[in-house]
């Protein structure tokens, strides 16, 4: 038997690392253990770098509008070493009738955009008179009656870019917490939202909008949970290549038993994906109301040309279902960030499969890249054969957070309250974003230090951006 910690961590992804290094950064007495079944840190944060050619695997960057997230870059120096790729300088695409549709961000270029009629434009008003769905709609149900089904295949390119999912299968309440409590407390969400911003502006709270800017690092995501890594004690603060079997309760706390011993402590932090927690959980609390979640799997085809190939300015695009192309979207990598490919070259990352279309990840990868690069061509100028092309197949899927999704999160936050040295957080548990993660970690964190007995989980009102 090891000797008794204050805290142990599962896992060692974005999540377990926050948790980590908060607890390093404001105890540095804490004792605390982080154990990952996996030889390496960053879970589902991973970078792949070939030939002077980097893509992600994981997550290709997260916005520069989440406090919690800018102070664990300066805490880290990280802020010394980001790139950003501001919002309102990169153009981003929805492709329908399989040419480029260039979105506005700011709501007054939306509003004037030739995007749909005057006609749709106007039945958003709509919003204004129309009662709230009872139940859990689905986000197009609840997207079509609100503001009309001009808007769907815009809502649908949103929801495959951030979930590589379908938006007949997501919850509004569950994607969307913060919208959907201010359109029943309304009854309008453009009421109140109007309503929010005239209170805003009355206590003198109110901000500027600015659009925030997408961030990373010259060497890729995989720098931030590499930076995390780096003060972690092997053996006695990180654990890598150790699964865990179980967990319980003790008389001084928790006991983990994982495939190098028995550990004990008197705190317990879950940082796992939700998949990957609840048969842990089902252990302890086995009135779960379900035993797994969905997901969407996706697979990456990287694709590097030399200098007579040219990319549109912006970010990348979208391809809603109804185009019926084979790709979700590609991202245009080398404009987003310097240094993802070699001079002179460009690459971009087309994204296959996802919660519609899982069977195309069953294609070898030969197969994908053809029929990768035959759809891009189709929109893209792209004279000559690819220099350079991989396919990137991640290890972990994306959480869907479809119906039944709002009952497992009232089942964990019962639990927490049960049992205030517990805490639950990671991928899916709070969103999928990677500020999502940060400020649900750094909650957890100091949690555990300020004894506060309960993770407070309230509905926020989240920005829209493809």
């Amino acid at each position: 038997m090891t000797e008794h910690l204050d805290t142990i961590i599962i896992g060692g992804g974005l999540s377990g690392l926050t948790i980590a290094h908060t607890l390093k950064t404001q105890a540095p007495g804490h004792r605390f253990l982080l154990i990952e079944k996996s030889m390496h840190t960053g879970g589902a944060v991973q970078t792949h770098r070939d030939q002077g050619y980097v893509a992600e695997i994981g997550p290709h960057g997260f916005l520069d509008n989440c406090p919690e997230s800018r102070q664990l870059l300066a805490e880290t120096g990280l802020d010394r070493e980001s790139v950003k790729a501001p919002l309102k300088h990169f153009v981003r695409y929805v492709c329908l009738d399989g040419k480029l549709c260039c979105i506005p961000q700011s709501p007054r270029k939306i509003l004037m955009a030739p995007l749909i009629p005057w006609t749709a434009k106007l039945r958003v008003l709509g919003d204004l008179w129309i009662r709230p769905l009872e139940g859990e709609p689905t986000v197009a149900k609840w997207i079509a009656h609100r503001f009309g089904p001009a808007l769907l295949p815009f809502a649908d390119a949103v929801f495959t870019g951030t979930y590589a999912g379908d938006y007949n299968e997501l919850a509004i309440d569950s994607v969307m917490p913060g919208i959907r409590l201010l359109e029943k407390e309304q009854g309008s969400v453009i009421r109140g939202l109007a309503r929010k911003m005239w209170q805003a502006k009355r206590s003198g709270s109110a901000k500027k909008f600015t659009m925030p800017a997408m961030t990373s690092f010259p060497s890729g995501m995989c720098r931030l949970t590499e930076r995390l890594t780096e003060p972690l004690v092997p053996g006695t603060e990180l654990l890598l290549g150790c699964g865990v079997t179980a967990i319980s309760r003790n008389e001084t706390g928790w006991q983990v038993i994982s495939e190098q011993g028995t550990h004990t402590a008197t705190t317990l932090a879950l940082a796992l994906p939700v998949n990957a927690s609840l048969p842990l959980l089902g252990g302890i609390a086995p009135a779960m109301p379900a035993t797994s979640i969905p997901e969407a799997w996706i697979a990456t085809v990287v694709f590097g040309f030399g200098p007579n190939a040219v990319l549109p300015p912006g970010f990348g695009y979208l391809t809603p279902e109804c185009e019926k192309r084979f790709s979700l979207g590609t991202l245009f990598s080398s404009n987003m960030f310097p240094g993802r490919a070699p001079n002179g070259h460009i690459v971009f990352e087309t994204l296959v499969g996802g919660r519609r279309h899982p069977e195309r990840l069953a294609l070898d990868d030969a197969t994908m890249t053809r029929l990768a690069l035959e759809d891009v061509r189709e929109i893209l100028n792209l004279p000559g054969a690819p220099l350079f092309s991989t396919v990137l197949r991640p290890a972990s899927g994306i959480p869907q957070l479809e119906r039944g999704y709002g009952k497992l999160l009232t089942w964990r936050d019962q639990l927490l309250q049960d049992s205030p040295d517990l805490s639950i957080c990671g991928f899916g548990w709070e969103g999928i974003g990677i500020n999502d993660m940060i400020k649900s970690a750094v909650k957890v964190a100091e949690k555990i230090l300020n004894a506060s007995g309960s993770q407070i989980r309230q509905a926020e009102i989240k920005g829209v951006y493809f």
